[in-house]
């Protein structure tokens, strides 16, 4: 199916709430609690799911954060170090409960594919850890492995994972991969975690066997970045800003200043425009929302290019920036504990 997503707060439920501006009935007996903040550019959520909510999102009961930044990109360091900074501050908030000491052993897996480059951020992670101070520091209890994937080993992961985590007893584990998105827009923008495991694979339809608590006996924390989407989502981007662009021109030919430009108009979908105005050009689809528009594409598209995943032309940039992210903030983390 198109649009599909690792991360929560893109899930068709809480992409209705947010459509339809209904955040504040996300209620604790509903089985969900939304909490929405911003820091600068950095857009954080905070998302709870209890039993309830797992049967009504399809996502396990646990926590989940996003941090989306949609201002950064590979070439500006000051972004990267704002950003790791927050994704430090939330590893601890993620982990207080359990309460993890200096003796406390943790076990770091970096999942993905070494050799295709936008699944390669767990593996390039655990690279930049092997010559950090983690591994010169006897007082520090870590163990970094990067298992690659069933079509390289013959190997389910899970099952690395599980012998390792026989042998070395962790106090936790931390899985480090690439991820999927169903918004073009987030595409190597956010960063993801969660205390409830992770199926490898699952967001590009090749999920393998799950690596969570549940399995392990272990508290497990997943981390992960959207490096891929859909590639028929991109027609729904395109036909969305085109929309948008016409409607938004439409829109400013009333207006008397328009008389006044020098320049073409330069439309922005932060923007708020009444998409009514094309309705008698182009019907009462072009009103709908833009995870509507994405199900008629499916709907029509049915059977063309299933597995056609995108990925940005700098994804090289971009992996190095964020394992070297994941690497030092989780280094700064579990020295500072």
């Amino acid at each position: 199916m198109w649009g599909r997503t690792d991360l929560l707060d893109e899930s068709e439920e809480m992409v209705k709430h947010r459509t339809k501006g209904e955040k504040d009935t996300l209620k604790e007996s509903e089985g969900i609690i939304f909490e929405e903040s911003r820091e600068g550019p950095v857009l954080i959520t905070s998302i709870e799911v209890n039993e309830e909510g797992e049967k009504k999102l399809g996502k396990k009961k646990g926590k989940y954060i996003t941090l989306t930044d949609l201002t950064v990109s590979p070439d500006e360091e000051q972004s990267f170090q704002n950003l790791e900074k927050l994704f430090t501050r939330k590893l601890q908030e993620m982990h207080e409960h359990i309460k993890l000491t200096e003796s406390s052993k943790i076990l770091i897996i970096g999942l993905g594919n070494a050799t295709i480059t936008p699944d390669a951020i767990g593996p390039k992670a655990i690279e930049y850890l092997q010559g950090s101070s983690l591994t010169q520091n006897e007082q520090v209890k870590v163990v970094m492995y990067a298992p690659g994937v069933t079509g390289q080993t013959g190997f389910e992961t899970s099952d690395f994972i599980e012998a390792i985590s026989k042998a070395f007893q962790p106090d936790l584990i931390l899985v480090l991969d690439a991820l999927a998105a169903r918004n073009s827009e987030r595409l190597c923008k956010t960063i993801q975690l969660t205390n409830t495991g992770i199926h490898p694979g699952s967001g590009v339809g090749n999920q393998r066997k799950e690596v969570s608590e549940e399995v392990y006996g272990v508290p497990v924390t997943a981390i992960g970045i959207p490096m891929v989407v859909d590639g028929p989502v991109l027609y729904a981007d395109a036909m969305e800003h085109v929309i948008h662009y016409i409607a938004s021109k439409v829109e400013e030919k009333g207006r008397p200043s328009s008389a006044l430009a020098v320049t073409p108009m330069v439309s922005s979908k932060k923007t708020s425009i009444d998409k009514t105005v094309l309705q008698p050009i182009f019907g009462e689809w072009v009103t709908w929302s833009t995870d509507e528009k994405r199900k008629l594409f499916e709907e029509v598209f049915v059977g063309k290019n299933p597995s056609l995943f995108v990925t940005p032309k700098e994804t090289d940039a971009w992996v190095e920036q964020y394992a070297y992210l994941l690497s030092s903030g989780l280094e700064t983390w579990i020295t500072g504990r």
